[in-house]
């Protein structure tokens, strides 16, 4: 392993008790790991500490502005951020060990490709497939950028793949995740609506449409059976609540 580049595990937790542990235990390799705590009121905290992060408490300004002020907490030039929902398996840590080995030569960040996990089975087609996300980079010449919510890293310099996935744990239920959809739905036209963004009524109606059509038939979700229907259905409902909620709000009625 080249000993220069040192890597820094960053995670933003907000009552993630049951799963921070093992999101963890993933990322051991890393020289350092991070964990930004926006006020839990379970033992994510307390957990992480005795498993070895340096974990800073801070109230939440959203997901984006908490992935930078962790990146920008970070010791390390290189940072892997992941989510406490998911887990680095270890193909994707013999991937990124063999790169760091070489000093991750000629790029500046890598895109990883994400498996969602959906009761009890991973989805690979579809929208949740393979869903890649810069999520190793170096921070040097890389910032979080986007909304609040559906934030992404924007990198200055070359971007190579991965081939190995994050396993992704999203959902604990279906009612948490039409509770977490809606609560997104909510938060994008906010902020759409904020940003001069503007939906009329063919956008409420097609843009779900377009979502199932896309998922189920031309990236072929059919194929991970009853899973793959309730996950794309559920999506296109996320899509669709957005768009209505950016409609009414361009209309003065989005209370």
């Amino acid at each position: 392993m080249n000993p220069s580049v040192r890597l820094a595990a960053c995670i933003i937790t907000y009552n993630e008790a049951e799963r921070i542990g093992t999101c963890i235990e993933s990322v051991r390799f890393c020289d350092e790991i991070i964990v930004v705590d926006s006020h839990s009121t379970d033992q994510t905290r307390e957990i992480a500490t005795l498993l070895g992060a340096q974990v800073i408490e801070r109230d939440w300004p959203g997901y984006r502005s908490q992935k930078q002020f962790a990146t920008d907490a970070a010791g390390c030039d290189w940072v892997l951020s992941i989510d406490a929902d998911e887990v680095v398996t270890l193909a994707l840590r013999a991937e990124i060990e063999a790169l760091r080995a070489g000093g991750f030569a000629g790029v500046r960040g890598f895109s990883i490709p994400r498996l969602t996990e959906y009761f009890g089975r991973f989805l690979r087609h579809g929208n949740a497939w393979p869903d890649r996300q810069v999520r190793l980079y170096d921070r040097r010449v890389a910032r979080w950028s986007g909304y609040e919510v559906h934030e992404k890293i924007v990198v200055d310099g070359p971007v190579g793949s991965l081939a190995a996935p994050l396993e992704h744990h999203a959902y604990r239920g279906l009612d948490d995740q039409l509770t977490r959809l809606d609560r997104y739905a909510s938060l994008m036209a906010a902020q759409m609506h904020a940003a001069g963004r503007r939906a009329g009524l063919a956008q409420v109606l097609l843009n779900p449409a377009w979502r199932l059509f896309r998922g189920l038939v031309i990236k072929r979700g059919l194929l991970d059976g009853w899973r793959g229907w309730m996950f794309h259905i559920a999506e296109a409902g996320y899509v669709r609540r957005k768009y209505l909620r950016l409609w009414a709000l361009s209309r003065g009625v989005g209370h």
